[in-house]
């Protein structure tokens, strides 16, 4: 399927690997031209050099030795959750400047734990990165979106948003912040009735490091072998696997796509089957 997506730019965060780089693959599939941002330089100079390669085959599968028309890429290794990061995504240079057609965001999730340990600045930490830092980027480009009659905007939350983990205390609550604010936002004529939609990606057990990372907390709290605690997970999925970041960035690329128009404030839950509820 043509998603009609040929020539944008899209700004991916947390692209150098995991769910972000997944999306931005799928973006590029499309002849999305990309900024791709991680604090890691090194991985995200990794993921650019795979991001490009892969185009470069696909160019040259579909045309031959003609590889024009292949995707631009540009990485900034920056913290997204500063103010300093996010200007030096927005702005750079042979880029789109502010004026992206597609924002993604993703940011590494806070740590897992009990909520007796963490004080206030922890929380702080947690609602910039996982609240704040979403909401700065949408005031950063959503309007140029209007004025150009097209937008999107993906935030990657989390199944906690619906379904709360314990260790997960931290995230459920910034999480949480983000969606009530996306579903204002979303439903605001001047942006929904002018081509710009906001929706949010919420994964389940994907095959990532942070997976990796809580099942190891949970390891730890509960005194069982890792490989035991990833079982359990495992088998908790009706799917009976984890999920890839190939497949949650195809779903990514559709809500960008021309043919998502018509959904917008929607949380778009992705987990095999695990959420046990109706809505």
């Amino acid at each position: 399927m043509d998603l009609g997506l040929q020539g944008k730019w899209a700004l991916v965060c947390g692209a150098s690997k995991g769910l972000g780089l997944g999306c931005a693959q799928a973006l590029a599939a499309q002849g999305v031209n990309l900024v791709i941002v991680a604090r890691g330089a090194q991985a995200l100079a990794q993921a650019e050099l795979r991001l490009v390669a892969e185009q470069m085959h696909r160019q040259s599968q579909a045309f031959g030795y003609d590889l024009e028309g292949i995707p631009m890429v540009i990485s900034v290794a920056a913290d997204i959750t500063t103010p300093e990061g996010r200007e030096a995504a927005l702005s750079v240079a042979g880029g789109p400047g502010r004026d992206f057609d597609i924002v993604v965001t993703n940011a590494g999730g806070p740590p897992t734990g009990d909520f007796r340990d963490w004080d206030r600045d922890t929380w702080l930490k947690a609602v910039e990165a996982n609240m704040l830092t979403p909401i700065e980027l949408m005031k950063a480009t959503v309007d140029g979106m209007a004025e150009r009659g097209f937008g999107r905007i993906i935030n990657i939350t989390s199944s906690a948003v619906k379904a709360p983990i314990d260790l997960l205390g931290l995230s459920n609550g910034a999480r949480s912040g983000l969606t009530g604010f996306v579903a204002g936002l979303a439903r605001n004529p001047q942006l929904a009735a002018r081509g710009v939609t906001l929706n949010n990606l919420l994964p389940g057990a994907f095959d990532t490091d942070r997976l990796h990372a809580t099942l190891q907390g949970a390891a730890t709290k509960t005194g069982q072998s890792l490989d035991t605690v990833t079982q359990q997970r495992r088998h908790a999925i009706p799917a009976r696997r984890f999920g890839t970041a190939a497949e949650f960035g195809h779903t990514c690329a559709f809500l960008c796509s021309v043919h998502a128009g018509y959904i917008t404030g929607q949380n778009i839950l992705i987990d095999g089957g695990a959420y046990p509820g109706v809505n």
